[in-house]
């Protein structure tokens, strides 16, 4: 395969793009069509929401081994693999008829395909963008915004009109086509070598992520993050069509078009932003992250009493423009402070604390929906988790992050 060394890692970002867009499309799917899955089989709230539950939960256990598979093996590969173990998991979802069956094919099956995507995906990413970091990494987190705005308006529309199976059929079949094209055109980069050829253990992302203060910060705040990011996807979809009468597909599309389009607009300059601050004070990335935490905050206990949708959907571009700048500079700031031959492991330390925490959200927020009648309550209680994480990640910031960034570099 002929490639311009100059614009190849341009086609390496929109390979990543697709599949990752891909990915979080996948995840998006179940969300849109929760309502159809729960009424046609006959569950509550709570009990379905336990599918979403073991979802992160075994994406999260799994992730170390994903992250240990991205600094030993080719990246190129655990990325196509995944792609196509997932898609064929996802599409198997069609045909689950009970609870176990999408267990089994949708946490199980697919979250375990999708861990072993994300810490090879960014740090190959990573390699082939090195000065151009968090602005390459902003473009392709706005895969994620594109595809959750795809997948839950296609979703709902074809869950309403052909029903809830044919959703997991197309995107499964879909992600089993890009992984060909992956396979065809994606290639690796040499990686830098651990010291003495050391070669790292599953455990040393987090040794070196839970004893840097700057890494262990954005992994908190990670935790946060995805707390509230993976409450929030499952249940706004359900939230518009019971309080405001919504179908599944009008649901489905203005849950996530309005938050994510003004993601996509924030995330591109909040990673512009972050390059070139950061290039002067490398503790203004973690800056950036604190502060769209905080802004982001101030938009969350509104959506619970907004009784206008034009105010709920302002609300949401509120909340989607600011979050993206956390979103922006998660994994730039943690390549940031910790070894590149570690990159994979490290992410993986990262993402597996962060999914942990955040895989109790579908089932507490569910709870509360029960005890009190709506989810309205839910929405205070997500903005104070992400204020408190917003303003440990100012503290830590001016307390630790340059500091941790010069001893990285003095050590290489």
């Amino acid at each position: 395969m002929k490639t311009n060394p100059k614009w190849y890692k341009w086609e390496v970002l929109a390979l990543l793009w697709v599949a990752y867009l891909l990915n979080q499309g996948d995840r998006q799917v179940f969300n849109s069509v929760l309502p159809l899955i729960r009424d046609s089989l006959g569950l509550t709230d709570s009990s379905v929401s336990l599918i979403a539950v073991f979802f992160n939960l075994f994406y999260a256990a799994m992730v170390p081994l994903g992250g240990w598979f991205g600094d030993r093996f080719s990246r190129k590969w655990v990325c196509t693999l995944s792609i196509l173990f997932w898609s064929v998991a996802t599409m198997l979802t069609g045909l689950a008829n009970g609870v176990f069956l999408l267990i089994l094919t949708r946490s199980v099956a697919t979250g375990g395909g999708e861990a072993f995507f994300g810490p090879a995906n960014y740090s190959l990413l990573g390699q082939y963008h090195t000065d151009t970091r968090a602005r390459a990494m902003s473009i392709h987190q706005t895969s994620y915004y594109v595809g959750v705005i795809l997948a839950g308006w296609l979703a709902g529309y074809i869950g309403d009109h052909l029903g809830w199976k044919y959703a997991f059929y197309l995107f499964g079949g879909a992600g089993v086509l890009w992984a060909a094209v992956m396979a065809l055109r994606l290639k690796d980069l040499p990686r830098t070598e651990a010291p003495k050829t050391e070669k790292p253990s599953i455990w040393s992302g987090f040794k070196t992520v839970f004893t840097t203060p700057t890494a262990l910060m954005v992994t908190l705040g990670f935790c946060g993050f995805i707390f509230v990011i993976t409450g929030y996807m499952t249940w706004v979809p359900t939230f518009l069509q019971e309080n405001f009468g919504q179908s599944g597909a009008q649901a489905g599309l203005h849950s996530m078009l309005w938050t994510y389009a003004a993601a996509f607009a924030g995330v591109l300059l909040a990673g512009t932003l972050s390059d070139k601050w950061a290039a002067k004070d490398p503790k203004k990335r973690m800056l950036i992250q604190g502060a769209g935490l905080i802004l982001g905050a101030a938009f969350l206990p509104f959506m619970g009493t907004a009784k206008s949708l034009w105010l709920l959907y302002l609300c949401f571009a509120g909340w989607g423009f600011f979050r993206a700048f956390f979103d922006a500079n998660i994994y730039a700031a943690l390549y940031d402070v910790t070894p590149a031959h570690l990159h994979a492991s490290c992410s993986s330390a990262m993402i597996m604390t962060g999914f942990a925490v955040g895989a109790t959200a579908p089932y507490v927020l569910a709870l509360i929906k029960e005890s009190t009648g709506s989810l309205n309550a839910t929405f205070p209680i997500l903005g104070a988790i992400w204020l408190v994480c917003g303003l440990a990640c100012l503290w830590v910031s001016y307390r630790h992050y340059n500091h941790d960034h010069s001893k990285l570099y003095e050590n290489d």
